[in-house]
């Protein structure tokens, strides 16, 4: 990792250290992970993960949303769907799911929860905001 005067920080993945991925319970040696902003406190930020062929994640709940991006290889959900190269998926607050890969794969993970209830709009969709006239 490197890190500018402003802040930035950029991550070389094929030349960071993955480390073992431990977030769900037991470690799990098949998968190796690299926090990006990720806070163990507060179980937000982001991540990249990586599985190995035949790795299966435990079946989990998310307090808060869970985004994923698939970078490399395929993913295959909890209900069979298999996940490839540039499919992105959310799930919402409470939702339940595992994962596997035949495959092995990379995902870029983004968790977070919403400053307030969720109500059903997200902050920037202004679909349902009446115009202004300008």
């Amino acid at each position: 990792m490197t890190s500018d005067a402003d802040g930035r920080r950029v991550f070389a993945l094929a030349e960071s250290g993955f480390e073992p991925y431990d977030l769900d319970g037991p470690l799990q040696p098949e998968i190796t992970w690299q926090a990006i902003s990720f806070d163990r406190k507060s179980q937000q930020g982001s991540y990249v993960m990586r599985l190995a062929p035949g790795a299966r994640t435990i079946a989990h709940a998310h307090p808060g949303y869970e985004d994923f991006l698939i970078l490399e290889g395929e993913l295959t959900d909890s209900d069979g769907r298999v996940l490839g190269r540039g499919d992105f998926v959310s799930y919402p607050p409470g939702s339940r799911h595992h994962s596997s890969t035949a495959t092995g794969c990379v995902i870029a993970v983004f968790e977070w929860r919403p400053d307030e209830p969720v109500t059903g709009r997200r902050g920037n969709d202004l679909s349902a905001t009446p115009a202004t006239g300008r």
